[in-house]
């Protein structure tokens, strides 16, 4: 087997070769690719995942190769976790949102739309070089805005297999199983445990939570709202989850407070891009010590717990058919009939030899289904501008963004973000 890595010299690389590592004995991996058009960072983390490799006796070969296409060629398995433009554009779209009072922020609101408008041509020319390169090969896609970039590859990829992955399900999962364990002594395996999720990426809401099939919500849920009930500075209000009745997704925050988020923005230098560069920087050093083998504890400063966790169980659930099932973005596909069969959504799904399967979910509360319908909207309008370069479909995915910007600041803010990002939006320019 073969896997590639787009975006390989992520400073989370060596997480995902970690992944591999712990499954190499359940897959028959024999090369894996990082892929990367920055070749001397590519140098850095490739080197010392070659070295994590070899520290445990070379079960696979690691390449490191600046060719998107020969990366792909013959793969079983794609990962895509790649940054159009690098932290520095990230920061950009932090900025961007502050100078014209808005949320700034990497997957949400108009740093989200930045992001998605650079990210979804790069994607869908991945999702070519797999069509040609390697027919029948999986793409999963962890690059964010995930649910959105997950969107496009649907609708303008080709007939190529994609699931878009975020850790956000697996790892409050993990917190919900780690709080079981220390309030009762009980240790569930993972694999046991099922969230129930429904929404977009970032922005769900999870609403059960069985073991063995066994519902354990009931007694999960009132614990939940009594840990708030106690917390001096409590991350949501009461009364509003009480009446949700579901545990919102941690990004719901900027549309429930936004007040609260822009009031924090204020306070930059320095935003949490400014803060990754740092880490990244120091991560980067480490990397290139050539005496280290096994990734440093700043790696988890950098975010994405159970990052490698989730990409691994996921290949390792499809190859070896465990039917797992774990949170991810599909398109809904009569799952719930009174949404649209085309949507991408992120629900529980099983992943067995023959797919991915989303597991029956009750519909939204018409509380959530609007704000989810509302910000589904805008990313239909986001995915036909970055592919056709329709300044009039961005201004309206602008115009219908809960966050965006009021009507008459709407072309002000359009301008702002074509001009910064110019130099990776040629889409818009010609």
């Amino acid at each position: 087997m073969k896997i590639a890595v787009i975006g390989g010299g992520s400073t989370y690389t060596p997480e995902l070769v970690n992944g591999f590592l712990a499954c190499a004995d359940r897959l028959p991996l024999r090369e894996l690719w990082l892929m990367d058009i920055d070749p001397a960072r590519l140098s850095v983390v490739g080197g010392f995942a070659q070295r994590m490799v070899a520290a445990r006796g070379n079960p696979f070969r690691v390449v490191l190769s600046t060719d998107q296409r020969e990366s792909i060629r013959g793969t079983s398995y794609v990962v895509t976790q790649l940054r159009v433009g690098q932290m520095a554009a990230r920061v950009a779209d932090e900025y961007l949102g502050r100078r014209h009072g808005l949320i700034g922020q990497e997957t949400t609101g108009i740093g989200g739309m930045a992001k998605a408008l650079r990210t979804i041509p790069v994607a869908l020319g991945i999702a070519r070089d797999v069509a040609k390169t390697a027919p029948g090969a999986w793409m999963l896609n962890f690059t964010n805005p995930s649910g959105l970039i997950t969107e496009a590859l649907f609708r303008y990829g080709g007939d190529i297999p994609v699931v878009g992955v975020c850790n956000v399900g697996i790892t409050t999962k993990m917190e919900i199983l780690e709080k079981m364990r220390s309030r009762t002594g009980e240790t569930i395996a993972p694999e046991r445990a099922v969230l129930k999720t429904l929404g977009l990426n970032h922005l769900t809401w999870h609403s059960g939570f069985t073991v063995d099939g066994i519902d354990r919500w009931g007694d999960l849920f009132p614990g939940f709202l009594d840990e708030l009930q106690q917390e001096n500075e409590p991350e949501w209000d009461l009364e509003t989850v009480k009446s949700l009745r579901r545990i919102p997704n941690g990004y719901l925050q900027y549309y429930y407070y936004p007040t609260r988020k822009l009031h924090k923005q204020e306070q930059w230098p320095p935003s949490r891009g400014e803060e990754v560069m740092s880490i990244e920087s120091d991560l980067l050093q480490q990397y290139a010590d050539p005496t280290l083998s096994e990734p440093p504890a700043d790696l988890m400063k950098r975010g994405g717990a159970y990052y490698s966790t989730l990409a691994t169980q996921l290949i390792d659930s499809h190859y070896n058919d465990l039917g797992l099932v774990e949170v991810v973005n599909v398109r809904n596909n009569g799952t719930i009939k009174s949404y649209p069969d085309d949507w991408v959504l992120e629900m529980s799904c099983k992943m067995d030899r023959n797919g991915i399967h989303p597991q029956p979910v009750e519909p939204l509360p018409l509380v959530c289904y609007g704000l989810m319908a509302h910000v589904k909207a805008y990313e239909l309008l986001t995915v036909e501008a970055a592919v056709h370069g329709d300044r009039n479909a961005a201004y309206q995915a602008l115009l219908a963004h809960p966050l965006g910007p009021e009507a008459d600041q709407v072309q002000a803010v359009l301008d702002d973000m074509l001009e910064t990002n110019k130099t990776y939006l040629p889409q818009f320019w010609q």
